[in-house]
């Protein structure tokens, strides 16, 4: 599925993220394009605003660094659907002018842009944080299995979604300090990528819907430690239909900190959690055409499903 616009088969870092948001910015002037602020190594987490209407969708991708293919899927469907628009095209039934005036889609493709240089590029003895990361990889530079941000915190567990609960988890798994995965900050929203995040979706809430791409397992979340929102599980039913993925709950650590389950318990927002693909993390890029094609219909169909 390669494209002369952009390569979307290739591997994805910080810099390439900047790239795109510039091409996107020259290409489509239609697109709003800002940022929900900035990691701890001081890059940009670029968001794309898709439509002028009145019912909020946000999509997110790499929360976690080896999970970085998802900001490639967010970035073949930000593209899709702004040149769609540009083409008054009609797709699985949506008319994209129509959907540019009635719904705004918010796409963040890379919460985790240091994370994600991590497993791609290793860490520099540059970097500030260089002994201590080193340390929580076991002594190691090889940092491809790395799913945390800069200093050792995983983001979709430092939302404020059972913090108190999780750490005494933390303790029982003898998770005490930063690590490739799992440890969840001292604090919620702790880290600046979350922070900035909670903030956003604070100023434009109310949303219809937040999704959160992930990998890998082929499954769907759509509710947080058994709260169900009234009418979540219908649409939620429809998209995991539209994937070909099936429904599933959360189980153990998965269950606490997450995006979903902030805004299920806090915010009362629905949101999903999409595990995509199956394998071993991180899927290869070869995966991305088979994994786009399984998501692509709901991605354009779920503003219908939750409008």
């Amino acid at each position: 599925m390669k494209s002369e616009f952009w390569n979307f088969e290739s591997e994805t870092d910080s810099r390439k993220l900047l790239q795109f948001t510039e091409k996107m910015t020259e290409t489509f002037p239609f697109l709003t394009v800002s940022t929900i602020g900035k990691s701890i190594m001081g890059n940009e987490i670029p968001v794309f605003i898709f439509g002028r209407g009145k019912r909020h969708l946000l999509y997110v991708g790499a929360h976690h660094g080896m999970e970085w293919i998802t900001a490639n899927l967010l970035f073949r469907f930000a593209f899709e659907v702004c040149e769609g628009y540009r083409s008054h095209r009609t797709v699985y039934g949506t008319s994209l002018p129509l959907l540019y005036d009635q719904y705004a889609i918010h796409i963040v493709p890379m919460m985790n842009p240091d994370g994600v240089d991590y497993v791609l590029h290793g860490v520099e003895p540059e970097n500030p944080l260089y002994q201590r990361v080193i340390g929580m990889n076991g002594g190691s530079s090889d940092f491809s299995r790395w799913q945390a941000n800069a200093r050792g915190v995983d983001l979709n567990h430092n939302y404020d979604a059972g913090f108190s609960e999780y750490k005494e988890l933390e303790s029982t798994e003898k998770i005490g300090c930063g690590a490739p995965t799992r440890y969840s900050g001292n604090a919620p929203e702790s880290e600046p990528e979350v922070k900035s995040l909670c903030n956003y979706i604070r100023f434009y809430s109310p949303w219809n819907l937040v999704l959160t791409l992930h990998t890998q397992g082929e499954e769907i979340y759509w509710n947080s430690r058994g709260a169900n929102l009234p009418g979540a599980e219908e649409p939620a039913r429809k998209f995991a239909k539209l994937c070909g993925y099936r429904l599933a709950r959360p189980l153990g650590l998965a269950s606490y900190g997450g995006l979903s389950d902030w805004c299920t318990e806090s915010l009362k927002i629905r949101a999903l959690t999409v595990e995509c693909g199956r394998g071993e993390n991180p899927l290869p890029i070869t995966q991305f055409p088979f994994l786009y094609a399984r998501i692509r219909e709901a991605l354009f169909t779920a503003p219908r499903l939750y409008g």
